[in-house]
């Protein structure tokens, strides 16, 4: 591998930390700016409306720019957005530095992606992606509790200026390591859409959404189930997450090696593990050593689709600059739905257990959209960029 994928993994560690760190902070940030905790939650969601609406609308705007360049650009206004977090004196200035960063996290992910397209050739794109990704799996074990552990003990503006100063170094080496490609050829916003009247590449967009919401739908209620289904003790629970983050990581790294040979079995086997440790998650919330196990595959199973799931879109649409931001945009949204409506069932009165059921209907739904694939209806659909 390149090592300039190793520098697009490290940037986009330090925009997953900045995504995620802020739940490690709500009672703080509550204080600081005399809001409720739930106000302080609307800043993770205007990260991720950042990411879903305004990413592809950015990158729409970089289409014709150099990639390295392009790439350079997003961790300018990242780094800006981030600098404004970390001296914002009031709510609606966080605010509006969590928009901005989660536009440029979201480009970023897809000019990430396109650039280690254009780095290595088509038999080891899927390892490139893995490690790409391998950023955000270790940022979710690594950087958000390190970022949560120096807010407490140095201030949240503290968290917020290292994020911003690790992007900054991440970006100047990048401007140094990443060699310069060759410039991309004029292009419209027309006719980059083209890509888009590919029947293969939504189906790959749909079984991307459904296996990240069905992740999600659970892992955003892994805390309250721990103690108050499962009956760990507070303390247990963030030994909890580092399993289930090391799980992750684990899988991303399984993953990313066999994604290029092996994409759609990933994929099916994925879906259907998922779907059993959800099934078995919410039939024995009450039993440690199940939850334990489920969590466990849910890490394997769950987010390591990622590259299996990169590499689908690729071979449908390309590696085009806004088939791979709309895919991140797409999975983005699956992470909003997926906690979303697995909060709506709580407050509906359904209890703890009902976002794990509505996770298994992702899951689910997520092999079904497998099945045309699979039964080699959709094949001929299917245009592979080689």
């Amino acid at each position: 591998m390149p090592f300039a994928i190793y520098v697009l993994s490290l940037a986009i560690f330090c925009m997953t930390t900045s995504e995620f760190m802020v739940a490690g902070m709500m009672n703080t940030l509550a204080a600081e700016f005399g809001v409720t905790v739930s106000a302080v939650g609307y800043l993770i969601t205007a990260f991720s409306a950042g990411m879903v609406v305004g990413g592809p609308l950015l990158t729409a705007a970089l289409l014709n720019t150099p990639r390295k360049k392009a790439f350079i650009t997003l961790i300018a206004v990242f780094f800006v957005g981030q600098l404004l977090g970390a001296v914002a004196e009031s709510y609606a200035l966080m605010m509006v530095s969590r928009i901005i960063t989660g536009i440029a996290s979201s480009a970023a992910f897809g000019v990430s992606i396109s650039i280690s397209a254009s780095l290595v050739d088509e038999n080891t794109r899927g390892r490139a992606v893995s490690i790409i990704f391998g950023g955000l799996m270790i940022a979710t074990v690594l950087g958000t509790p390190a970022a949560t552990w120096a807010a407490e003990a140095y201030g949240w503006r503290f968290s917020f200026w290292a994020v911003a100063i690790l992007v900054l170094l991440s970006g100047m080496t990048a401007l140094r390591l990443i060699p310069v490609l060759s410039t991309p050829e004029p292009t419209s916003l027309r006719h980059e859409l083209k890509s888009f009247r590919n029947r293969g590449l939504w189906a790959a967009y749909l079984t991307s959404f459904l296996i990240i919401g069905a992740t999600f739908a659970a892992f955003s209620y892994f805390a309250p189930i721990f103690t108050d289904l499962t009956g760990f003790s507070a303390a247990s629970v963030p030994l909890l997450f580092v399993v289930y983050g090391a799980a992750t990581v684990v899988g991303n790294l399984i993953t990313g090696r066999l994604a290029d040979r092996y994409m759609m079995p990933l994929l099916t086997i994925g879906l259907i593990l998922l779907s059993v440790a959800l099934l078995a998650f919410a039939i024995g919330a009450h039993e440690p050593a199940v939850v334990i196990a489920a969590v466990i595959v849910i890490g394997l199973a769950g987010v390591p689709m990622n590259p299996p799931m990169v590499t689908r879109v690729i071979r449908a649409g390309g590696s085009g600059l806004m088939v791979n931001t709309i895919h991140t945009a797409i999975v983005t949204f699956g992470v909003v739905i997926g906690s979303s409506v697995g909060g709506l069932a709580i407050s509906a009165g359904y209890g703890l257990v009902a976002p794990l059921w509505i996770g298994l209907i992702l899951a689910l739904a997520g092999v079904i959209s497998l099945l045309p694939f699979l039964l080699g209806f959709s094949r001929s659909k299917v245009v592979e960029i080689k």
